[in-house]
């Protein structure tokens, strides 16, 4: 089973100045890849969706990140968790992420989510269509990137995405295509895109009876369609803690308590030492798991080689 992190891409002003805070980034993700960790991610929001206050902290871009990250290291994965679909038009996320697989030597995987955050929508500009129409765009675009990803030429007439002949060179390095994870858990729709059009699929914080079922319609959808199941990567998002020891992670745990539960870290992610987290990674890759993405509470250094202890 493949472990990634999450970097550290959101940050409180006045902590560090940018240079400094966006060093520290690339740091984390450079000593990631030391470690031997799989991947690092990066997620697609314009300010915190955590901080009650939202001008208190700031964030780094998602995909201006991605393509620098892809130059700061040289064999750890790169993907987003998530891309937000309204933000960009798939004909321009398609050239996008074909030029980053170039830059990083076919590393990215491309992760992308109907979006979910009115407050960031409406207050840069972008409409907030009920959930429905965004999970009928979020259809459109998988169609768009996988068709600018292997098409000589691509045309596509859809609702909402009209394409008339465009080109994209270069597609990328990875063969077939870039992958595409899509992230969601949405039974009657999202599922089925998954089953359709992804490469991978992300669920997050989920709990082990939630895992099953989802996996298990995933095969059921794929089984309508034709398609083998086991194209389909399946990944989780959990948050984590770790400490030396069980009662050290605890408390670390409780001090950042505003961002992480403890309950919901201990029933559905990772909390303890790195020996209660690897029997934890087991229980998690007997589900049928095979890679999980980890939220650290706090993205330093000595936690990020705590937690390497855990799969080592």
């Amino acid at each position: 089973m493949k472990i990634g992190i999450m970097l550290p891409q959101e940050w409180e002003k006045g902590q560090s100045d940018p240079v400094e805070a966006y060093e520290h980034m690339t740091e984390v993700a450079q000593e990631a890849e030391a470690l031997g960790f799989d991947g690092v991610w990066l997620f697609d929001h314009f300010y915190s969706t955590t901080s009650p206050e939202l001008a208190s902290k700031s964030i780094f871009e998602c995909w201006m990140s991605t393509a620098a990250l892809a130059r700061d290291t040289s064999r750890i994965r790169i993907g987003q968790l998530v891309t937000c679909n309204s933000f960009r038009h798939p004909a321009l996320l398609a050239k996008m992420a074909s030029t980053v697989d170039v830059l990083s030597h076919g590393r990215l995987t491309v992760g992308i989510g109907a979006g979910w955050y009115e407050r960031e929508y409406t207050a840069h500009g972008y409409e907030f269509p009920d959930i429905p129409t965004r999970l009928r765009q979020l259809g459109e675009t998988a169609q768009v990137l996988k068709a600018m990803w292997t098409e000589q030429e691509t045309f596509f007439a859809g609702k909402y995405i009209q394409i008339a002949g465009a080109i994209n060179q270069p597609k990328g390095v990875q063969q077939p295509h870039i992958p595409l994870m899509i992230a969601g858990k949405g039974e009657r729709v999202t599922l089925k895109l998954v089953a359709r059009y992804g490469d991978a699929c992300n669920f997050t914080h989920p709990t082990p009876e939630e895992m099953q079922h989802k996996f298990a319609l995933i095969r059921q959808y794929c089984g309508e369609i034709g398609r083998d199941p086991a194209e389909i990567r399946r990944t989780i998002y959990v948050n984590g803690c770790v400490g030396e020891t069980d009662p050290e992670a605890i408390t670390k745990a409780q001090n950042v308590s505003q961002k992480f539960s403890i309950d919901a870290i201990r029933t559905r992610g990772l909390l303890g030492s790195p020996a209660t987290i690897r029997q934890r990674l087991h229980d998690i890759e007997q589900l049928g798991v095979q890679e999980v993405i980890v939220s650290l509470s706090d993205v330093d250094l000595p936690s990020l080689r705590l937690l390497a202890q855990s799969f080592h």
